[in-house]
């Protein structure tokens, strides 16, 4: 069964496969401090998908929303699909984890306590998914 990106780590927004991210990019985050933009999908199987582009990181300083957001090169790998039910009844696998690598580094403002987390598992996706078939048979 294919993965997807569930666009801002929210199962009722939009599914994903192997996204280019152009334009405004793809909300890793539901609270828009993440968005990959320009990538390019090396790997997308059902077990894991490995990309390159940018991930644009808001720099939250002084706050989220008045923070810089900074244009970071990165190799994005999602990994742990797990099980999502939808009303329509077919059932699809979201990925639940990001790691990042950064091959020219982070801005200086971004590392130590502001670096963002890496490894990142998205455990309230995997919560939404795990109560989304629940209630299924």
């Amino acid at each position: 069964m294919v993965a997807y990106l569930a666009q801002g780590q929210d199962l009722n927004g939009k599914l994903l496969y192997m996204p280019g991210c152009g334009g405004s990019g793809c909300a890793l985050s539901g609270d828009s401090t993440s968005f990959l933009s320009t990538m390019t999908w090396k790997t997308w199987s059902d077990t894991e998908a490995v990309g390159t582009g940018i991930d644009k990181l808001d720099g939250c300083d002084p706050n989220c929303a008045a923070g810089p957001v900074y244009s970071v090169a990165a190799v994005v790998t999602l990994s742990n699909p797990v099980k999502a039910c939808f009303a329509s009844g077919v059932p699809h696998r979201v990925w639940t984890k990001a790691s990042f690598r950064f091959p020219h580094g982070l801005p200086k403002a971004l590392r130590g306590d502001s670096a963002p987390q890496n490894p990142w598992v998205f455990s309230s996706l995997i919560s939404a998914a795990k109560q989304s078939c629940a209630s299924q048979p």
